[in-house]
């Protein structure tokens, strides 16, 4: 009796140990996928502001309107006018300046959005492009963006994905070893029962079979109790901040997370149960 309970003492430490580590590695990729998001979100809006000349006709301004939103690496363009320009100026400061100062100053301009996913590797070349290709146009006096905040922006996001991928590596080593040590405790568990299997001849395939088959039942279930957990620390999280983290527009991709927790505890348990058992076998 006193060997059953430690048995099924071991199996449930195995199964809590592979189900908090595939957590941990669940919400470090969520988070990936957030900092991700916002981080392109981010830089979607981010505005370049195309001047164009006080001369301009509407007509013409709108021609050059379609040929940007042509480019497929565009997401959005807006027109501005001279009377809308001078309609937002006057709504943000609380005083019809036109009036005041006797003409409108203000130049009409096309407020352009990039979408990123579009967007190559050498963004900030295909940015350069699209400056010289504006000014090509006689009528455009230049184009003004907030260069500092792209470039931070860009670093700051391939700084955290690189961190956010070392982490997730470092994460799956220690779930390596700790599932290891955990089938090591197991298989000494059923010392005896191994060594009388060898006596009447067994193959170490046969007498590692068992063992492997368990322990990809143990990381299949340890995936789902992490696909549990994170899918409540979301909701909980979610909840707390008033933060939509479970719409819609998120289920594909938490689907695709937690498959691939499910895949690496199969995968992950696997391999360091075969491995583990092989050389325990081999020993002894």
């Amino acid at each position: 009796m006193k060997n059953k309970i430690n048995l099924w003492g071991t199996h449930g430490t195995t199964i809590i140990g592979i189900s908090l580590v595939l957590f941990m590695l669940g919400l470090l990729l969520t988070i990936e996928y957030h900092s991700y998001r916002l981080t392109h979100d981010a830089q979607e809006r981010i505005t370049y502001k195309v001047d164009l000349s006080p001369d301009v006709t509407d007509s013409l301004a709108l021609v050059l309107k379609d040929e940007i939103a042509k480019m497929p690496v565009v997401k959005h363009v807006d027109y501005i006018s001279k009377v809308k320009a001078a309609e937002i100026f006057t709504e943000d400061l609380g005083e019809d300046f036109v009036g005041f100062a006797g003409y409108n100053p203000l130049y009409p301009s096309l407020m352009v959005n990039f979408n990123i996913a579009l967007l190559p590797d050498n963004s900030s070349e295909t940015f350069d492009q699209f400056c010289e290709q504006m000014r090509k146009h006689d009528f455009v006096t230049g184009v003004a963006f907030q260069e500092n905040v792209v470039n931070e922006l860009r670093e700051v996001f391939f700084k955290l994905s690189w961190f956010l991928i070392v982490f997730v590596a470092l994460l799956l080593l220690i779930t390596i070893v700790l599932i290891s040590s955990l089938i090591r405790i197991a298989i000494y568990s059923r010392r005896e029962t191994i060594a009388t299997m060898r006596l009447v001849g067994a193959k170490s395939s046969f007498i590692a079979r068992p063992f492997i088959l368990r322990s990809i039942w143990y990381g299949a279930l340890g995936g789902l109790i992490a696909c549990v957990l994170t899918f409540i620390t979301l909701w909980v999280f979610g909840n707390e901040f008033g933060i939509n983290l479970i719409g819609n527009e998120h289920l594909l991709w938490y689907g695709g997370i937690g498959m691939a927790l499910v895949l690496v505890g199969i995968l992950i348990s696997y391999l360091s149960t075969s491995i583990t058992v092989h050389i325990y076998i081999s020993r002894n």
